[in-house]
């Protein structure tokens, strides 16, 4: 398929061929859920705890007798029920990172990208490349070319320029093209591909 190129100037620069195996899938929103909650699930730390028996502070000694005092059996001032005692079934650093199958991975990527394509939030443009790294002439440029929430996607090298001008601006986000994937791309409003990105992931996903 065919598609315009601009660039930041607003200003056509041709027109590229879309690969239809890559930008014209039937979208597969069950696949972008799993990957999804795949990637937020990595993103996950999973720091947090609760002290156990074995790491609160205290006494070892029973408190009283185990008969003969009439008040319910205690082992241990450290134990659930008492104030400051240790927390029952609570959660443990633990990775809460899962396996995906790589060809899921992949055809989810290929949806997602042909998702802004069939809405018309794909653009192509000819460069990514700034003179230099200012963040109030990137920001104009890009309110002229109304992207408020935009991924730009570059290829395999980010023009360091370019990244620090954006660095600042509030929901415009620059990855290279291997970083390229599906929350970030559905999170975005506008998905900005540069032509190098575009080869770059036609050679990667077909």
């Amino acid at each position: 398929m065919k598609c315009d190129v601009f660039t930041l100037d607003n200003e056509k620069a041709g027109s590229i061929d879309l690969d239809e195996a890559v930008f014209g899938l039937a979208v597969r929103p069950d696949l972008l859920a799993r990957v999804v909650t795949w990637q937020r699930a990595r993103r996950q730390a999973g720091t947090h705890k609760t002290k156990t028996i074995a790491e609160i502070a205290g006494s070892g000694a029973k408190p009283w007798r185990q008969k003969g005092t009439g008040r319910a059996r205690a082992g241990s001032r450290r134990a659930t029920q008492w104030r400051g005692g240790q927390t029952v079934f609570g959660p443990v650093v633990r990775d809460h990172a899962f396996r995906l199958n790589k060809k899921v991975r992949k055809l989810a990527l290929k949806s997602a990208l042909s998702s802004k394509q069939a809405d018309g939030k794909l653009i192509v443009i000819e460069s990514a490349k700034a003179a230099e790294p200012k963040t109030g002439a990137l920001a104009a440029q890009l309110a002229a070319l109304g992207w408020e929430s935009a991924l730009i996607i570059d290829g395999p090298e980010i023009d360091g320029n370019f990244a620090r001008a954006a660095a600042n601006i509030p929901r415009i986000d620059v990855l290279p093209q291997q970083g390229a994937n599906v929350y970030d791309i559905l999170r975005c409003d506008t998905l900005v591909l540069t032509k190098d990105a575009v080869k770059a992931l036609v050679e990667r996903l077909k």
